[in-house]
Parts: C-alpha cells; sequence; structure tokens
C-alpha cells in the first residue's frame, strides 16, 4: 500500500493533491506544532498580475500548540477574505466553479482551525475528482511523542505501508536506507512544469489550487493532477 503523510494546508498548491491522488492512503497531521510563515492557513492567489496571500486569521495563543489546539479568530469576516478573490477571478471561465469551493470552504462556522482546513482540502478533492480516503494522524495507535522520520515510520509500520511518497522538497529529511530496512520503500513525487492562460498576463506559478480551478476544466485538471515524477 502507497501512503503519504503531511501538514494540513488551507487550500494548497497543485503538487498536494497530486500527492493525495498518487497514493492509497494519505494521512494528515493535526497533532503537529502550528508553523507560522507557512501554509497551514494561508495561500496564495492571482491578483492583477500577481501573487497574493490570502489568509485564515488566528486566534492568539501559545506558539508550541498543536495545529488542532487553535482557533480561527472570533472576529474572522469571511467575506474580507473573499472578496479580492472574487473580483480578482470573477472574469475567469471558470469562476463560478472555483469561487464555490472557496465560498464554501471560508463561510464555514467552525473555528477550530485543524477541521477547518481538513474540511477545505475535502471540499477541494471532491471537485478535482480524489477519491484517496483520508486519515488524521491522532486516530492512529502509535507513540505520538516521536517525531520526524521516527514517527513517519511508526506509521508506515502501523499501516503496513510498502511504499511511502514524499514532496521533493523532502530529500534531505529522510534516509532511503532506514525505510528500506523497515521493508518500506521512499519515493519523492516531484511536480513537473504546470502552465496555464491566466488572463493576458505572464504565467505565474504554484498558485493555490483555487487558481487551478479558476482557469481550467476538470478534464484538465485530471491531466495536471498526472503531471509529476516519483524518484
Amino acid at each position: 500500500m502507497k501512503i503519504a503523510i503531511m501538514q494540513p494546508y488551507f487550500l494548497p498548491y497543485i503538487g498536494y493533491f497530486q500527492l493525495l491522488k498518487a497514493v492509497d492512503l494519505f494521512v494528515v497531521y493535526d497533532n503537529i506544532e502550528y508553523t507560522k510563515k507557512g501554509w497551514i492557513n494561508r495561500n496564495r492567489f492571482l491578483q492583477q498580475g500577481k501573487d497574493a496571500y490570502f489568509t485564515i486569521p488566528l486566534q492568539k495563543d501559545a506558539d508550541h500548540l498543536h495545529v488542532v489546539q487553535r482557533k480561527v479568530a472570533t472576529g474572522f469576516n469571511p467575506d474580507k477574505l473573499l472578496n479580492p478573490i472574487k473580483n480578482a477571478y470573477k472574469k475567469a471561465p471558470f469562476f463560478v466553479e472555483g469561487y464555490g469551493v472557496i465560498q464554501e470552504a471560508v463561510k464555514w462556522e467552525e473555528r477550530n482551525l485543524f477541521e477547518f482546513i481538513h474540511r477545505s482540502i475535502g471540499l477541494a478533492a471532491n471537485r478535482l475528482r480524489i477519491d484517496t480516503p483520508v486519515v488524521v494522524s491522532s486516530s492512529l495507535p502509535i507513540d505520538h511523542s516521536l517525531r520526524a522520520q521516527e514517527k513517519v515510520l511508526a506509521i508506515c509500520d502501523h499501516l503496513r505501508a510498502s511504499i511511502y511518497y514524499n514532496p521533493i522538497g523532502g530529500m534531505d529529511l529522510y534516509s532511503k536506507e532506514q525505510f528500506s530496512r523497515q521493508g518500506v520503500a521512499l519515493s519523492f513525487l516531484r511536480s513537473r512544469s504546470i502552465e496555464y492562460a491566466q488572463f493576458c498576463t505572464p504565467f505565474v506559478p504554484w498558485l493555490s489550487i483555487v487558481d487551478v480551478m479558476m482557469f481550467n476544466d476538470p478534464a484538465r485538471i485530471s491531466k495536471m493532477l498526472e503531471h509529476y515524477e516519483v524518484v
């Protein structure tokens, strides 16, 4: 069985969904420390030909808390996030479909950060016709005090994984020899270059999956989801 394990990211770029589709089972961390300046509660969209950020604001809390322990800010106004995206993409060919996904995600009243993000990933996956089962890490009976590679190996062992997929950016984090000793083949997924028309401006790559959905129909997106190599 092929598995992947990832942090929860809010409407991430297409490489995240390539990984989700490539495996038999996808594990998403909820009991992992929230990190600032990452992609957990923010991503990028196209605004006037350049990349701009949209962010889910959080309640102030201790930095060491896990994602599942963090909360969306009580004063969060969904329209404040949605209106710039609506204005930026309202003339995109598949605006209705793309905007529908982010609107449904952002307008949800849940304030637990993990649940908020977890649902957004599911909404996008449904739109992309990806049906890979997703498991929440804390539901697995492993030693959750383990960290980094040792935690990944424990999850692989419990799930009896034969292949573990990781994004290419993690090549320096894991040892193929260590995985092999546990009977798991370690592979890395590298997204190939993906480009499509974004109005009449120079292409801005690797934006949120929302951007992909705004400019492409489901058939073309399906081909993009296969546009990667495994090393």
